[in-house]
């Protein structure tokens, strides 16, 4: 009879448990990579430096840095705002404003993008007033930050909000009382203790900044040069048959992926051990061993 774990899991079902769960990873995640490599260098590493230098390739890259070097800061802000407030105060709306900060989860990328065009277009509620000021936001880069704010605008907000609950209200309060002040609290005592949560936050948004694609498609007008982004500009590559280009710059978004997941294992390794540094200086704090 089959020797059975704590849980009761025979040693041939956590094989097969394990078999199947590598395999899966392997079918869907590692040999797309593998063969996104091999065709971006199919025609040799000169053809694959070509295709990424050409001028179409530099300003779709050029618009996606731009893009989220906005969109990034800005939800950053909106997350430490938001958090703070929510982990901190009780007002009437708290579960609305919760709920909306969800919002853009549940919405299709395509569906925020449409609406941003039936509000910001040529025959849109605003549409003719900015353009009787000369101010073009669908099919220019504004409509492009503004669709990749709202499909980012969760990510730092939900990374922060349950940290500044578990932590509570001590630490502030105590900095308050020594007569800090409300930025000194904050800056000092606040922010430190939110810092790795923040960035790990700040990643995933740049992240999805950098690899949006529905919501940025309906705004952008896909014009080459002026409004593609780097996942706008791979579809187009493709379309024309240039494979060759197409899947080059889609090893860029690769590596940014691969860069994202490493920074976030990197992390989610590092909490963990701030998290037992601060219960146990805590502990010293109290003279407790």
């Amino acid at each position: 009879m089959a020797r059975e774990s704590g849980i009761g899991e025979s040693p041939t079902l956590r094989a097969a448990l394990i078999a199947g769960s590598a395999g899966f990873l392997i079918l869907f995640l590692v040999l797309p990579l593998v063969f996104l490599a091999s065709e971006a260098f199919a025609a040799g590493f000169a053809a694959y430096v070509r295709s990424l230098v050409t001028p179409d390739t530099l300003a779709a890259i050029r618009l996606t840095l731009l893009v989220a070097a906005i969109a990034v800061p800005v939800n950053t802000l909106f997350g430490l705002a938001a958090s703070w407030c929510i982990a901190k105060f009780e007002f009437p709306g708290k579960n609305l404003l919760l709920t909306l900060i969800d919002l853009p989860i549940s919405v299709s990328p395509v569906i925020a993008g449409l609406v941003f065009v039936l509000i910001f277009g040529a025959q849109g509620w605003l549409g003719p007033i900015l353009s009787a000021h000369g101010i073009r936001v669908i099919f220019a880069v504004p409509g492009l930050v503004i669709a990749t704010v709202f499909v980012t605008l969760p990510f730092v907000a939900r990374q922060l909000i349950p940290l500044m609950q578990e932590q509570g209200l001590a630490e502030e309060e105590c900095a308050l009382v020594l007569g800090a002040t409300g930025w000194q609290t904050f800056w000092r005592v606040t922010l430190p203790n939110i810092r790795w949560g923040l960035l790990y936050g700040v990643l995933l948004c740049n992240a999805r900044a950098m690899g949006e694609f529905g919501a940025v498609s309906v705004v952008s007008g896909h014009v080459r040069g002026l409004t593609n982004t780097m996942p706008l500009h791979v579809e187009i590559l493709y379309n024309d048959y240039n494979y060759t280009a197409a899947f080059a710059v889609a090893s860029l978004l690769a590596l940014l992926a691969l860069l994202t997941l490493a920074g976030k294992s990197l992390l989610e390794w590092r909490q963990p051990e701030l998290r037992r540094t601060g219960h146990a200086r805590h502990r010293l704090k109290r003279g407790k061993p």
